[in-house]
């Protein structure tokens, strides 16, 4: 049973004219020579007339099984690699989403120190005046104000700026104070005492520096690229 082709069912009537054609030049002495197809159709043929007539029908249901089961398996392939493809993108998703969800979290982890840090800070107005200041006196009236985050680039500006004497002049540009503010007089903005107070114009200083490049730091990274700020 095993030696059973199908294919006979779908091409028995049309090898049957050949089939005869090829018996009849046999026996009239002309050789036929049928092609390759020719032949392989009358061997179909031929296992077709093996085959009961009862269990014809089987075999062609047999053979419509095995091209469903064919079509299920490979289709179940597909859906098993669209499957592993679709975990694949959700897994980086996710990988991408949790970065994220990390890096949003040390950035407000940062925010949150630094609010804090700057609302334990004393404004110039908590200090007593005095007619005169050191300058360990100043640089600790400005530690008091400053971020203790930003105070070591805020005090290197100063340093260079004016070696933290708030009375530093500059003879040729008129410059004045802790920050060498040209002119002056903008300084103003934090306090009519501009010239003599040290910590109205560490308020000055400071709140020029976050405005115009963020923080201390920043100020000091430009500084550093161009000697001014």
């Amino acid at each position: 049973m095993s030696r059973i082709s199908v294919r006979g069912f779908a091409v028995a009537s049309a090898t049957a004219v050949t089939t005869v054609g090829a018996v009849v030049g046999v026996a009239s002495g002309s050789p036929q020579h049928p092609s390759n197809e020719a032949e392989a159709m009358v061997g179909d043929a031929t296992l077709l007339a093996d085959i009961p007539a009862g269990q014809q029908a089987q075999v062609q249901v047999s053979s419509l099984a095995q091209q469903a089961s064919a079509q299920a398996d490979a289709a179940d392939i597909a859906a098993k690699k669209s499957a592993e493809e679709a975990a694949r993108k959700a897994a980086a998703e996710t990988a991408v989403a949790k970065q994220k969800a990390a890096e949003d979290k040390a950035k407000e982890e940062k925010e949150r120190k630094e609010a804090a840090s700057r609302s334990a800070t004393r404004d110039a107005s908590s200090f007593a005046t005095q007619a005169s200041y050191t300058v360990a006196q100043v640089q600790a009236m400005a530690r008091q104000m400053v971020p203790a985050d930003q105070f070591q680039c805020f005090s290197n500006i100063v340093s260079h700026e004016s070696g933290w004497n708030y009375h530093a002049v500059n003879a040729s540009s008129g410059a004045y104070g802790l920050f060498q503010a040209l002119p002056g007089s903008k300084m103003s903005s934090a306090g009519a005492d501009w010239q003599t107070n040290p910590a109205t114009q560490v308020k000055w200083g400071l709140s020029y520096m976050d405005g115009r490049y963020g923080s201390p730091c920043s100020a000091w990274s430009f500084w550093q690229a161009n000697s001014w700020y």
